[in-house]
């Protein structure tokens, strides 16, 4: 059974929104509105996402469970929090520069996804340890898939950080993990188009180029480092350029 009728109705009366304000916010007529909340139908997938993502809520709360208005306002609490809360006060001088991550290994994800704005859930997830300043909200993700190698590879733990969507200021260049309504996409930026788009890129060529509608984000997370248990070889490039500069030291030890 579908909820959505009913939370959208909740959605408007806590937010002191008519219909045609509502229908204004997401390009529809009024009277779909209305046929929304008296059942006669259901939104488009499309609409649905825009109304979570507008809302900070997940899809599948949208559509399962008759929302309270505790749970509205806890949600906008926790969007808050997110990007306002202080860092917890260090244990020890020895530990000033160390923050406990949340860590998403890719086996829970999906799980996340759906629960991503329960704190109790998000503060039950294992934490990592790392020696950062990157602010008050981090999360590590398990990476799955070679979509980015050589850059990062399949089983890295990415640290992220928040990125505030309602300024959403993305740089072209950088790597972000997005998530998305049924995984977590990493890819590096290539461009933030002006119809709100991403075009975005895999750093494995094999991977194509792909333009990413912003409505389809649920988080946004900066990667700002790595955690690998793959170590590189040195390439051959660097190889041939130690291999040169010994000779020229050679060289010139016995110039000299």
């Amino acid at each position: 059974m579908s909820y959505v009728g009913k939370n959208i109705r909740k959605i408007r009366t806590v937010k002191k929104l008519s219909q045609a304000a509502f229908a204004e916010l997401f390009g529809l007529a009024r009277p779909s509105v209305g046929a929304y909340e008296e059942g006669r139908s259901e939104p488009k997938m499309e609409t649905l996402i825009q109304i979570a993502q507008h809302f900070g809520l997940s899809v599948d709360l949208l559509l399962t469970k008759e929302l309270t208005v505790n749970d509205l306002y806890g949600f906008e609490q926790y969007q808050q929090t997110l990007l306002t809360t202080p860092a917890a006060p260090e244990r020890a001088a020895s530990d000033q520069d160390q923050r406990l991550t949340p860590f998403v290994p890719a086996a829970q994800l999906l799980e996340y996804i759906v629960r991503h704005h329960d704190l109790a859930y998000i503060d039950a997830l294992p934490s990592l340890t790392f020696p950062h300043q990157l602010g008050p909200a981090t999360r590590a993700f398990e990476l799955h898939g070679a979509d980015m190698q050589p850059t990062l590879r399949h089983q890295d733990v990415l640290l992220t950080c928040i990125v505030d969507k309602t300024t959403l200021r993305l740089k072209a260049g950088r790597v972000y993990a997005l998530v998305l309504q049924n995984r977590l996409l990493v890819r590096r930026l290539q461009e933030h188009r002006s119809d709100n788009t991403l075009r975005l890129r895999a750093d494995n060529p094999d991977y194509p180029v792909q333009d990413l509608p912003f409505v389809d984000v649920l988080e946004v997370w900066e990667v700002q480092g790595v955690f690998s248990t793959h170590l590189r070889p040195p390439a051959l490039v660097e190889e041939r350029v130690t291999r040169l500069e010994r000779q020229v030291e050679e060289l010139l030890a016995r110039l000299g």
